[in-house]
């Protein structure tokens, strides 16, 4: 029955993100963008890619002292490959498979660790990225001062440092043992995003953007959040949404914007296609010594 049901939601995902991508192919001919993703440099491509990895290199990183602090010295090689292997599973294996889930259940197996733990750090460590991604969002958006915020600047301002407590706090008070790594967690995060900001900033030089870069970047920041939403199989259909409206809204070209995503995606499934080679031979987990204390 558990099985049926993940299959269901899977067909779900899968339906709705096929839904999304015909609506808005509807709306703009798709032979135009592909014109635009034909047209880009291979060489920022190249730089694009290079800064996308360094991005999830990092990930993997935070990942791990969230591991670390619950007594699961993971060894960084090992961390690395389950990591890839996760995002293999979050894009080309949605059946239910969800990377996040085998990651627990493979470390719960593995090595004994307590279930709620192991859910906990798995999702504190997408909320740190998420919290990132608003943060940014926010502060981009200021810099851009469109003429619809004059008068409510003031509220992204108080909003920023207010939500920051609020998720301290929670942090505090539901998951305490985990604490040491809010502050170095935040940090890896903050790198984390401006490593993907990086890239969409390249991918934007291989399309010959040159004008309105920030609004493209404001628009990457937030289908970035929308696509972690589990309406979509890798938030395929949801990210070319928020680029599509987004561009309209703020007056921006759709079918560059849409070759924004597209080249995004593209670098995305490119390296989670390297977790592959982990699903057909799953790697061998190590601990490594504990990692120090922090000062």
């Amino acid at each position: 029955m558990g099985s049926l049901r993940k299959k269901g939601v899977a067909l779900l995902k899968i339906a709705f993100s096929a839904l999304l991508l015909y609506f808005i192919f509807k709306q703009i001919a798709f032979r135009e963008v592909w014109a635009v993703v034909k047209g880009s440099q291979p060489g920022y491509l190249l730089g694009a890619l290079f800064f996308f990895v360094v991005s999830k290199w990092i990930s993997a990183l935070r990942l791990n002292r969230y591991f670390h602090e619950i007594d699961l010295p993971l060894s960084g090689v090992s961390n690395l490959k389950l990591y890839l292997l996760g995002m293999f599973y979050n894009l080309f294996l949605p059946g239910g498979i969800g990377g996040d889930a085998y990651k627990g259940y493979v470390l719960h197996r593995s090595f004994g660790r307590p279930v709620k733990k192991l859910v906990a750090v798995l999702l504190l460590d997408r909320i740190s990225g998420m919290y990132v991604l608003f943060a940014y969002s926010c502060l981009l958006l200021l810099w851009l001062d469109p003429a619809w915020l004059l008068g409510y600047a003031w509220a992204l301002w108080l909003l920023l440092p207010a939500s920051l407590v609020l998720y301290l706090l929670l942090n505090k008070r539901f998951f305490g043992y985990v604490m040491p790594v809010f502050w170095p967690a935040m940090a890896y995060s903050a790198l984390v995003q401006l490593g993907q900001l990086v890239s969409a900033y390249l991918i934007l030089k291989a399309l010959g953007v040159e004008a309105e870069q920030l609004s493209y970047l404001l628009l990457f920041l937030v289908s970035s959040i929308v696509a972690v939403l589990p309406f979509t199989i890798g938030g395929i259909g949801s990210r070319e949404l928020v680029f599509y409206y987004g561009a309209l809204w703020l007056h921006l070209q759709e079918g560059t914007s849409l070759g924004v995503s597209m080249l995004f995606f593209g670098i995305t499934a490119l390296v989670s296609l390297c977790g592959m080679v982990y699903h057909f031979r799953k790697p061998a987990l190590y601990l490594s010594a504990p990692a120090p204390t922090e000062a």
